[in-house]
């Protein structure tokens, strides 16, 4: 039987966090054979001028951003990323849950691991959780890893009961 699982998102915010679960990404990528399907979501820079305009986005600044952001993507994927793992990189602007949702819909994704932070209390209240989000409006189904992370490994035994 042929693995279902082709296609893995990873969104990337650079923390600890997501550091972790684009490694145990890279884990299952192997396993299944998929390809790997990295997202960083910039988020606007919004700065209020005065309360008769409203809020106004200064485009240099994003550019800037994304620029940066394609390159520190770059290094973690040739870091994290073993060249027998095909991987793709997409950098996004928006809020990050609506655009990694929307990116798994778009790239037909069939899994998206995602890091949660573990945020509780007022924190909670006031930020919300991007995982929570994603889980609940997510195309496909989303394993989502907290601290501490267990490995994905399997033993060679079943390894080879899998591929019979």
């Amino acid at each position: 039987m042929e693995p279902y699982i082709k296609k893995i998102l990873v969104p990337v915010d650079f923390s600890d966090y997501s550091k972790s679960s684009l490694k145990y990404a890279v884990n299952f990528a192997k396993h299944f054979g998929a390809e790997l399907y990295l997202v960083y979501v910039v988020e606007p820079m919004v700065y209020p001028p005065d309360f008769s305009m409203g809020q106004i986005a200064i485009p240099s600044v994003d550019v800037e951003m994304d620029k940066r952001a394609v390159e520190e993507l770059t290094n973690l994927a040739k870091k994290e990323i073993p060249s027998d793992v095909k991987s793709h990189l997409i950098v996004k602007t928006g809020k990050p849950f609506v655009e990694i949702i929307e990116t798994a819909s778009a790239e037909d994704v069939d899994l998206i691991i995602i890091a949660t932070h573990g945020h509780t209390g007022i924190e909670h209240v006031l930020f919300g959780s991007t995982a929570e989000k994603v889980v609940r409006k997510a195309p496909c189904p989303v394993l989502t890893l907290r601290e501490p992370i267990k490995g994905f490994e399997f033993k060679e035994e079943i390894k080879k009961e899998m591929r019979n």
